[in-house]
C-alpha cells in the first residue's frame, strides 16, 4: 500500500510542475518574452493547454467572474496540495 501512495504522490508532483510551467509560460507569452510563432513554444503551449483546460473549465464553472483574473490554476494548485497532504498523512499509518 505504501508503494501505491508513493506512486500517487509522484503523479501529484508531476501535475504540480506541469501547472507551474503553464502559469509561467502564460506570463511569458503575455509579456511577449516567448513568441507563439516559434513552433516549439506553440507546441508546448497547446499541449499543456489541452491537458489542463478541461480541469480549469470545470473549476471556472464554480468560481465567480472576477474579470481578467483567472483563479482556476490557483484553486487547482490548492486542491493538489490538499491531496498531497492527505496522501502523506495516510502514508504514516503504513510505516
Amino acid at each position: 500500500m505504501l508503494t501505491l501512495i508513493q506512486v500517487l504522490l509522484m503523479i501529484v508532483n508531476i501535475i504540480w510542475f506541469i501547472v507551474i510551467a503553464h502559469i509561467i509560460m502564460s506570463w511569458l507569452i503575455n509579456f511577449q518574452v516567448l513568441n507563439m510563432r516559434q513552433p516549439l513554444v506553440a507546441q508546448l503551449w497547446y499541449g499543456i493547454n489541452r491537458l489542463l483546460e478541461p480541469i480549469y473549465s470545470r473549476i471556472r464553472n464554480f468560481l465567480p467572474n472576477i474579470g481578467g483574473i483567472d483563479l482556476a490554476p490557483l484553486v487547482f494548485l490548492v486542491a493538489l496540495y490538499a491531496l498531497q497532504r492527505v496522501l502523506i498523512n495516510n502514508a504514516v499509518g503504513f510505516y
